[in-house]
């Protein structure tokens, strides 16, 4: 784990935002690269239901380090891209409730800024929770755009899942709100939900601090999605290797659900990992390096000779 930490940070990295149009939704992406490197394999890291893509993927904590996921794989040689969806910070609103479907949407938006700027058709893309299912969905309607997927924290049907079923208590608001409050509170409580111990308390602050610039909401659309209209994804039309990773405490993925999933999955050329001491939100957990560890280790695996 230190190699690789000294590894990610030994590059300079060079920061871009860039814009997707949805029909008349403006969609903010944002990009991370080492300095000066020309073509170089596109990692796209899709964000969850509570928080913005920088937010996510590009979190600086005071006095702390390593936990921007897209300063590590940029610092690993990767062109790292998240953006924010259809509602979510810096994007732009048409009044919907960014449900997955609406994800997608704006996953091919993005796709298409991408190739303009890269002359790449296709990325690797990782998700989390939400972000898991919006880039599933994405795999599967567009196959030829998705060379690998890596899926944390994932939902298939939802069940075994007690996180879940306490917020099917509050189903009818979800269907009768587009948006929903956030605050310093409920992004305390993302973190200890799942049990104590397994995140650094100035990660939700810092959490709570970036996303204080947009208005202390977020869309409803994932979670009515997640509380009603499960299963979302067909794991018979995801062609590409995947890779399933499972914190040992986490209440929103189950573990019979995902190993369910998997099993259905086509392809073999196909992980699951279980991640000990981390609960739901992966990339920001403790044990972050050995998350990072892991999923470097399938984006870089060479690709299976055919006989």
């Amino acid at each position: 784990m230190k190699n690789l930490s000294n590894l990610a940070e030994a590059r300079e990295v060079n920061a871009e935002e860039h814009w997707a149009k949805k029909g008349r939704v403006d969609l903010y992406l944002y990009r991370k690269r080492p300095t000066g490197a020309g073509t170089l394999p596109l990692l796209f890291l899709v964000h969850g239901s509570s928080f913005s893509g920088r937010t996510g993927y590009d979190l600086q904590v005071p006095e702390r380090s390593g936990y921007s996921m897209m300063d590590v794989f940029a610092g690993l040689g990767f062109d790292v891209w998240t953006m924010d969806h259809e509602g979510y910070g810096r994007s732009g609103s048409g009044g919907g409730n960014s449900d997955i479907a609406s994800g997608v949407a704006d996953l091919e938006a993005a796709l298409e800024v991408i190739e303009k700027q890269t002359g790449q058709t296709a990325c690797a893309f990782y998700g989390q929770s939400s972000g898991a299912i919006r880039a599933a969905a994405f795999a599967a309607a567009n196959r030829k755009k998705a060379i690998k997927l890596a899926l944390a924290a994932f939902v298939w049907t939802g069940e075994g899942s007690p996180t879940l079923a306490k917020r099917r208590e509050r189903l009818e608001e979800w269907r009768s709100n587009n948006t929903r409050p956030v605050d310093a509170a409920f992004f305390h409580g993302m973190f200890t939900r799942d049990g104590t111990g397994y995140h650094d308390p100035a990660v939700p602050e810092a959490i709570a601090a970036a996303e204080r610039l947009f208005g202390g909401t977020v869309p409803t659309g994932t979670y009515l999605d997640m509380c009603a209209n499960l299963p979302l994804v067909d794991p018979l039309k995801i062609s590409c290797p995947v890779l399933m990773i499972r914190g040992e405490f986490d209440g929103i993925a189950g573990e019979d659900d995902l190993i369910a999933f998997f099993s259905a999955l086509p392809n073999k050329d196909k992980q699951f990992a279980f991640l000990p001491g981390q609960a739901h939100a992966t990339q920001l957990g403790l044990n972050r390096w050995r998350f990072f560890h892991l999923l470097h280790g399938f984006l870089t695996m060479p690709d299976r000779k055919e006989v």
